[in-house]
């Protein structure tokens, strides 16, 4: 069984998925793949992950860096995007890190050669649990806000509320970002 809550945030009304035990989806509502992995029939019910979710939230959105993160399950998706996800885990608060990067970190991961930054750019874009897993952080190459599900005005929101340094980013003119 599948259990939903919702959160309300400076930024808009989020709703967050749980399989009872760990957080599953975090979606801001009317997002690109929303409750892409929430199935048809689910409860609303009051969780203690819900409860840490939410705690993490307010931690955050009051400009904090959250020393805790709820429980998170992403075990039904591809090997790639996990470590994709496990990577942008990583990207510390405040700070970016390139489609690039993250494609070259997993390269050295897998003991490949390379990997496709824009393989990268799937999995960053299907990510279920955003803010948590902070795909907002990863930008293009040259600097560009590219790719945010959530919308471009959230990314530079975020991003404005961890004090990232903005001097090079750039929200692109043209393109599948906006």
């Amino acid at each position: 069984m599948q259990y939903t809550q919702h959160y309300h945030s400076p930024l808009g009304g989020i709703l967050l998925a749980s399989d009872g035990q760990a957080l599953t989806g975090l979606w801001f509502e009317g997002q690109k793949y929303f409750g892409s992995t929430l199935a048809q029939h689910h409860e609303q019910k009051a969780l203690p992950v819900f409860e840490e979710t939410a705690r993490w939230l307010d931690t955050y959105f009051g400009g904090c860096e959250p020393d805790f993160t709820p429980p998170l399950s992403t075990q039904q998706f591809s090997l790639f995007r996990r470590e994709v996800w496990e990577i942008m885990l990583k990207i510390p608060f405040g700070q970016t890190m390139t489609y690039k990067a993250i494609a070259e970190a997993l390269a050295r991961k897998r003991g490949a050669e390379r990997m496709s930054a824009h393989a990268v750019g799937g999995a960053v874009s299907h990510n279920p649990i955003s803010i948590l897993i902070p795909c907002h952080r990863v930008v293009g190459t040259d600097g560009s806000l590219t790719g945010y599900a959530g919308g471009m005005d959230k990314k530079v929101r975020l991003l404005a509320l961890e004090k990232a340094d903005m001097s090079r980013l750039f929200v692109p003119q043209k393109g599948t970002a906006l």
